[in-house]
């Protein structure tokens, strides 16, 4: 739905685009932030599934039923006061106003996406995910005529451009919602359960929820801000960088919802085997998944280093904008493979339940080293002559690496103490 907004965005005007990638850069950071906090809910339900204490999974969800109401409250206030950050990154004019108008139509789908989250990590736990499938294709296919209505102003609707993206997301979000409340309602897998009902309060449910969750959040804060703060740095730098730093965003993280989809399918497996006690099948299954990402990763960047300039004229026909993104995404296909390595090597660790070492490693690799290393290449000239949004990009390649190396070295640790465990 992403590539469907910045394709969408990019046809209809430079300066739209840029304001759904400045909203975009701000509201994910927010909504996968919180919405991380509920992933916690999927380890957890799978490993109680593992050892087949199906009832006590109904006492997580509504957990998570309450998570969700917290993070809407918190989300809906950020977004509608972005103002002041937008003036520090000296974002002014028509450019501004659209931006908060965007983000303004965003914030009244954010309950109808944390709600959604609920029931999938939820229904994750499970390793039910073909119904999500279906509902993310439907979503998907409500996306596009929304956005041919709301951004174009088609058939009488009101022509709202870069804000009637946010719009068209916001009922999506909302549909996304509706469509899993009904499916746990009516699913012969769940309606037994009765999970909606009115949520109970859990102290010490509620406490080990968050307990792993918060990290995760965190941790996607943590990357998912790092792109953000990098197209408020580079927007002093015109419209076109920022149109060129969306579309290359906008195509990988395309492309990373394959390592991203092995990632979670590793954290319900690992879990449900670690629920199971099957220390050595949890290894194997870790190591499978692995070997997939790695093998998808050499395919997406050979693709994306053969076809960029193809890649980036899908968005616009502006030849400034295409030469641009174009040399980012060839920047761009050397990190698919360590950024494979290193979300498939986190869906492992929160199978066990290990998320706040990661948490640490991660805000060491992206914030300590890859963000500051793309600014002294992108925006200064002490180590070479300023290079722009390239400098950053050449920056969350190095930043990713490390993040994939320590990662990697965790696991191990990981293993190697439930190997212990099993001899003992």
């Amino acid at each position: 739905m992403g590539f469907v907004d910045t394709l969408m965005a990019a046809r209809y005007s430079t300066e739209d685009l840029a304001a759904v990638a400045l909203g975009s850069g701000i509201w994910l950071p927010v909504m996968l932030s919180l919405s991380g906090v509920l992933m916690a809910i999927t380890p957890t339900v799978a490993q109680y599934v593992g050892n087949e204490r199906l009832r006590r999974t109904r006492l997580i969800f509504n957990q998570g039923v309450l998570i969700s109401i917290i993070a809407s409250i918190i989300a809906w206030l950020v977004l509608r006061n972005m103002a002041p950050v937008l003036e520090l990154m000296e974002v002014t004019g028509s450019l501004k106003q659209k931006t908060i108008n965007y983000l303004e139509a965003l914030s009244w789908g954010v309950p109808g996406m944390m709600l959604y989250q609920n029931c999938r990590s939820y229904c994750e736990g499970f390793g039910k995910t073909k119904p999500l499938m279906k509902i993310g294709i439907f979503a998907l296919l409500c996306n596009i005529p929304l956005n041919w209505l709301l951004i174009y102003g088609n058939f009488g609707f009101p022509e709202l451009g870069g804000e009637g993206c946010g719009w068209a997301t916001t009922i999506v979000m909302w549909v996304m919602a509706i469509s899993a409340i009904i499916y746990l309602k009516t699913s012969r897998h769940f309606r037994h359960l009765k999970l909606i009902n009115r949520p109970k309060l859990q102290i010490t449910l509620l406490y080990n929820l968050l307990r792993i969750g918060i990290p995760i959040g965190f941790t996607l804060l943590i990357e998912v801000s790092m792109f953000t703060v990098i197209a408020l740095l580079i927007a002093r730098l015109g419209e076109s960088v920022i149109a060129a730093h969306q579309i290359t965003l906008s195509f990988t993280g395309l492309v990373f919802m394959i390592p991203l989809s092995i990632s979670m399918a590793l954290t319900i497996r690992v879990g449900q085997l670690l629920g199971q006690g099957s220390h050595s099948d949890a290894r194997i299954a870790a190591g499978t998944g692995l070997v997939i990402v790695c093998c998808t990763a050499i395919i997406s960047c050979t693709m994306i280093s053969l076809l960029s300039i193809q890649i980036t004229g899908l968005y616009t026909d502006k030849q400034e904008i295409i030469k641009l993104a174009s040399s980012l995404l060839l920047i761009a296909a050397i990190f698919q493979i360590p950024d494979g390595i290193q979300v498939a090597t986190i869906g492992v660790l929160r199978g066990h339940k290990d998320t706040e070492i990661p948490l640490l490693m991660v805000f060491i690799a992206y914030w300590v080293i890859g963000l500051p290393l793309g600014y002294l290449l992108g925006l200064t000239d002490l180590l070479i002559p300023a290079i722009g949004a390239m400098g950053f990009w050449i920056g969350l390649v190095i930043g990713i690496t490390v993040s994939a190396i320590l990662l990697v070295l965790r696991y191990r640790s990981i293993r190697q103490q439930c190997r212990i465990t099993e001899i003992a």
